[in-house]
């Protein structure tokens, strides 16, 4: 019983840190960035695609979420918006345009393993 509680406890104040960070939700992965073919088609939300905006794919989260990814080998972080949607059996976590990929440093590797957390504005 005393185990199950610390346990709770340890878990609450986990949830309230997170909480009052403005993170409500974290994942640890790999992203990889656009290809330019998908330069003015059309995104899974009906919006244009455009390089050059700080915006991304994910398989869940909703359009419109703003999510901070940070690039685990460098500590570079750039916060970008939900968009579009990739397959489900994609193993990469995000997907996001060439800007943002710029500004993560990983357009040349292609991908790179990150960490996501959405932000509250």
């Amino acid at each position: 019983m005393k185990k199950s509680f610390i346990s709770m406890f340890i878990t609450g104040v986990i949830i309230f840190m997170a909480l009052g960070s403005g993170a409500i939700f974290a994942q640890t992965g790999y992203a990889v960035h656009y290809s330019d073919w998908f330069q003015g088609k059309k995104t899974a939300n009906n919006e244009i695609f455009d390089q050059n905006a700080l915006t991304a794919a994910h398989k869940k989260l909703p359009f419109g979420t703003k999510v901070r990814i940070t690039n685990l080998e460098n500590d570079q972080s750039v916060v970008v918006r939900i968009n579009d949607r990739m397959p489900t059996r994609n193993s990469n976590i995000i997907d996001v345009s060439k800007s943002a990929a710029e500004k993560l440093n990983f357009v040349r590797e292609g991908r790179v393993r990150v960490n996501l957390e959405v932000i509250n504005d």
